[in-house]
């Protein structure tokens, strides 16, 4: 029973965040917060399951390097877009233009 709520409660974060990321496709900044929220449920999983079987947590430290530099990188990309078009819609722009 209670390896159903250790695996259970990250898994539903994580398809919390996936509906949500789905779902929610008006503004680039709720899907970068969206795809956040599910970096952490993965990470929580992976911290699990590192516990679970005595390795150690040293890969989890570049899990989350990596993940704030991709929030980072999608921050920038975010005030690129706001500064060049005025908002984060995604219909007042074209992705496919250069």
């Amino acid at each position: 029973m209670l390896m159903i709520m250790v695996w259970g409660l990250p898994i539903f974060l994580f398809l919390v965040g996936l509906i949500v990321f789905v779902s929610n496709r008006k503004h680039l900044l709720s899907m970068l917060l969206s795809l956040e929220f599910i970096v952490l449920s993965l990470f929580l999983m992976l911290f699990i399951f590192l516990c679970l079987f005595n390795y150690e947590a040293f890969f989890s430290m570049f899990f989350l390097t990596f993940s704030v530099c991709e929030g980072a990188l999608g921050l920038s990309i975010l005030v690129s877009l706001i500064r060049t078009h005025g908002n984060d819609y995604f219909q007042s722009f074209n992705v496919l233009q250069c």
